[in-house]
């Protein structure tokens, strides 16, 4: 199997950060110093003339420590309220932060129809391009406020792979609170099997899935499979690699060994919408 030394040749880039990741374990609050250090870094590539997207998840996890909700919440109106409150304010830090750098961000809200939606999609993709030549940061996130299907379904590793897809992106890197791919969960299993690489995504890779255990995420690695899929059939590389240290960012597009890394692996019939479901849009095909 081919190393990853061609990663630092990467010239478009999508970035997706988890909740777990963006805040504090103890309270919920955000991790302004692991967030500055994110925007550094992804101002530094962009610097570098790479195209950069941020696929950024938080906006519940946010809103409901704003709001002074101690539990995850389970109603769609109380999830969508806390999205209302929590993405205003996490796009106010990004924006304060990235001012620092002297670098420009945009937010984008995409929802399944959008890529669904012929008319949509190609907006969405035009949109991007052009924040590309504008030398912009896109921070992407589903737009959880207005939609009554997208909390149910939606997860940011999925959204990150379609976008990945959606912009002809050459490497997706997932940041989670795991190092990646292992045969069992190593947090319940101390005889899990770290695993490297990734070839081919087969039955036995999907078998190793389990779902979320966390309190703050949406998606487990059953979603980051999921991702994989799309992502290296599109014609990128993928990383799922633990976003506690985010300078892990650097490593990972220096070519070091760090998290599990799946090749490329080119579908040349690849279509981007045989890869969304339809199942809650049965008359859009």
């Amino acid at each position: 199997m081919a190393g990853r030394e061609h990663l630092k040749n990467k010239k478009r880039i999508v970035i997706k950060i988890g909740s777990s990741s963006l805040t504090h374990q103890e309270t919920g609050k955000i991790n302004l110093s692991k967030m500055e250090k994110l925007v550094r870094i992804l101002t530094d590539l962009r610097n570098q003339g790479k195209d950069v997207i941020l696929v950024s998840s938080g906006a519940i996890a946010v809103g409901k420590e704003t709001l002074g909700i101690s539990n995850r919440p389970t109603e769609k109106s109380v999830k969508q309220a806390c999205a209302a409150v929590g993405q205003t304010r996490l796009m106010m830090v990004y924006q304060k932060l990235f001012a620092e750098y002297n670098q420009v961000p945009a937010q984008i809200l995409m929802t399944k129809y959008t890529m669904i939606n012929d008319i949509s999609r190609e907006n969405a993709q035009n949109t991007f391009h052009e924040l590309f030549e504008m030398g912009v940061i896109p921070i992407v996130n589903e737009n959880d406020t207005v939609t009554t299907d997208e909390i149910e379904f939606g997860d940011n590793d999925t959204l990150s792979a379609i976008v990945t897809a959606l912009v002809n992106a050459d490497l997706l890197i997932l940041l989670s609170d795991i190092d990646g791919l292992y045969t069992d969960d190593p947090r319940q299993n101390a005889e899990a099997v770290f695993i490297d690489s990734v070839e081919h995504i087969d039955e036995k890779f999907e078998g190793m899935a389990k779902d979320s255990s966390t309190l703050v995420g949406t998606g487990g690695m059953a979603t980051k499979i999921s991702a994989a899929k799309i992502a290296t059939a599109s014609g990128a590389d993928m990383v799922i690699a633990n976003g506690e240290e985010v300078d892990i960012i650097n490593s990972i597009m220096a070519g070091e060994k760090k998290g599990t890394f799946f090749l490329e692996n080119k579908n040349e019939n690849f279509k981007l919408l045989d890869y969304i479901s339809t199942r809650q849009y049965p008359n859009k095909v």
